[in-house]
């Protein structure tokens, strides 16, 4: 293949890749609705791109499972039911203290030094009562020590959990903020000392707190509730 070739195929997965994370950002945040159609030609537009990379973005949409392809309609946002929405945060509470445990084996001097800086800022945001600007660092915490584990399938099935529950969910921030940054803080000393099995329970423990924090953006269909979790409310998006 001749350099030309090289650089057009690399433009076109570039493409790809952009035009899948500018969608899937736009499904997350609510642009687009569950059940809305995905027209490839309304989605090139919207993007500056050719179908062809959008193409290539709804097929690993779907395999995600943020678009599904119907028969005569072509491809649609998802529309998870509350037993899935209920199941990514199950998921996640075996996956996490498994991350954990790993980060804590694998962890290297920079990814100390980040989750350290994390924990110190977060405390202190919680103690000034700024709330506001937890959630980015609970995140940017999250996917922090989630890269520490030092697996690329660990880290990217925490990653797609997460934009999952923030699509599905909407977070209540913590009732006793200053408490969960300390038990962050506490993870991550467990992590420094290379304690495998405390940092797994401390992960664990703080899954467990997680369901309370969440609430369904929206109400699923009728013919399809009575699936819920314990602690899960439902409610319309946007109330």
């Amino acid at each position: 293949m001749n350099g030309e070739g090289t650089a057009a195929q690399e433009s076109r997965r570039i493409s790809a890749h952009a035009v899948c994370t500018a969608i899937r950002d736009d499904i997350v945040s609510g642009t687009f609705p569950p059940g809305s159609r995905l027209t490839e030609e309304v989605l090139a537009r919207r993007y500056g791109v050719s179908r062809v990379p959008v193409r290539e973005a709804l097929r690993t949409l779907a395999s995600e499972g943020f678009v599904t392809t119907r028969r005569h309609a072509g491809a649609c946002v998802a529309e998870p039911t509350e037993q899935e929405a209920a199941d990514l945060l199950e998921v996640r509470a075996l996956l996490e203290p498994l991350g954990a445990a790993r980060a804590a084996q694998r962890r290297t001097e920079a990814h100390l030094k980040v989750l350290r800086g994390l924990v110190r800022l977060g405390q202190e945001r919680a103690r000034g009562g700024r709330t506001g600007e937890l959630r980015p660092l609970g995140d940017w915490f999250d996917e922090t020590l989630a890269q520490a584990s030092g697996s690329p399938s660990i880290a990217g099935l925490l990653t797609q959990l997460r934009l999952k529950i923030a699509w599905v969910y909407a977070a209540e921030p913590p009732v006793r903020p200053v408490d969960t940054w300390e038990l962050l803080g506490a993870l991550v000393d467990a992590v420094a000392r290379g304690d495998a099995e405390r940092a797994r329970a401390i992960a664990a423990a703080r899954a467990d707190r997680v369901p309370g924090e969440f609430r369904l953006r929206r109400a699923v269909p009728a013919a399809r509730k009575g699936n819920a979790a314990p602690g899960v409310r439902t409610v319309i998006a946007g109330s």
